[in-house]
């Protein structure tokens, strides 16, 4: 993939990368802006391993919310500080607390969740997590029903 084509494709799915980016809760060293950039770089970084077994959008998600959760993992060390909703480009209060609750979802169930919320269907939420579109359906409304339980608590 050349330099046009990877800027092309950058255009297609900005906005999915950048709602991937926002609803992840790093820490106030790390913006939306750094982590919009971080999954810039993995998708530069893997754009010749893009064989087009599945879905251009869904390839672009599997790589974004990879490298999120990576960088999640080398942060998470790092002493956590407050984070206003404004620090983390949440434009929203009730956004930032949708993804202060599904931080405390386990993987795999933080991701389906959030390719429910992008519009992903079953079967291409399962090419991401490896699980089968019937496990995914499951892992779902367990997934909410717990959401549901956290946010009336």
């Amino acid at each position: 993939m050349d330099e046009h084509e990877f800027k092309e494709m950058v255009d297609r799915h900005r906005d999915l990368i950048w709602s991937v980016c926002k609803h992840y809760r790093l820490s106030a060293a790390w913006q939306t802006e750094d982590a919009f950039n971080e999954v810039l770089c993995a998708l530069w970084q893997g754009a010749d391993s893009f064989d087009g077994r599945c879905a251009e959008r869904t390839w672009v998600f599997r790589v974004a919310n990879n490298t999120l959760i990576s960088l999640s993992r080398r942060i998470a060390n790092q002493p956590t500080s407050t984070t206003q909703p404004s620090e983390m480009g949440v434009d929203n209060a009730e956004e930032y607390h949708l993804a202060e609750l599904i931080e405390q979802l386990d993987e795999p169930d933080r991701t389906i969740v959030r390719s429910h919320l992008y519009g992903f269907r079953h079967a291409e939420t399962a090419k991401v997590v490896g699980m089968t579109a019937g496990a995914v359906s499951v892992r779902l409304s367990r997934a909410l029903r717990k959401l549901r339980k956290l946010y009336n608590q």
